[in-house]
């Protein structure tokens, strides 16, 4: 018993890690670490550059410390670049269970690499389990989807990122992956079409060869 609530205990520490961008060390308070390139002061520095640009005072009350905020924030908002896929997948169980696995309205909240401008959304995400019958922890869909969102992105290239690392560490039959989302950069500018969505999906395996079993997925996240 007691193995297995430290093992249990474990997970929550390595999980809250990766949540905050953070290496998991047992026995560790985990510790904040900057991605290859990335470098703290040089943001500060291009922000401090860019409130200039744009006419403003960057030592005024309300501008002076918003460098560094924005460096911090991009710390956090771009620490899928410094976590691996896989290790989102670490927990695999034998279930001996066949059938669909499915994740509904999955929180996603990154940021467009043409106008560095927020896109959020939610995202669907399931697989039918390989021949032996494993499948992975439930959160574990959601921290995968957190790991490509939070870098520079597309949607329509995370969609596809996402299927395909769940093929390749979990090698199921199947896999879908459904992302709905609202695009700033048509919001707030450009078009200006506030509530418009964007839909993209990314289909491997029996999903993609097997049209009933995609029929079947598109139901349960259509909620019909």
């Amino acid at each position: 018993m007691a193995d297995s609530q430290h093992e249990a205990d474990r997970w929550s520490a390595e999980e809250a890690a990766l949540d905050a961008g953070r290496a998991f060390v047992e026995g560790e308070e985990p510790i904040l670490q900057e991605p290859p390139g990335f470098d703290h002061a040089r943001i500060e520095k291009a922000v401090r550059e860019i409130l200039f640009a744009i006419g403003e005072d960057p030592d005024r009350d309300g501008l002076r410390d918003t460098p560094a905020r924005v460096a911090r924030a991009y710390a956090e908002q771009f620490a899928g670049l410094r976590q691996a896929p896989e290790d989102a997948l670490t927990t695999v169980f034998d279930a001996d269970h066949e059938e669909m696995v499915l994740v509904k309205d999955i929180e996603v909240y990154s940021v467009c690499e043409h106008h560095l401008v927020p896109f959020h959304g939610v995202a669907h995400v399931g697989y039918t389990p390989n021949k032996k019958g494993q499948i992975t922890g439930l959160s574990k869909l959601a921290r995968l989807v957190d790991v490509y969102a939070r870098r520079p992105q597309v949607q329509e290239r995370m969609t596809s990122q996402v299927a395909d690392a769940l093929m390749k560490v979990l090698e199921p039959r199947g896999v879908i992956v459904v992302i709905e989302a609202e695009h700033l950069c048509m919001t707030m500018r450009g078009v200006r079409k506030p509530g418009a969505k964007t839909v993209t999906s990314a289909v491997r395996g029996d999903f993609r060869d097997h049209a009933e079993t995609r029929a079947e997925a598109m139901s349960l996240i259509l909620g019909r």
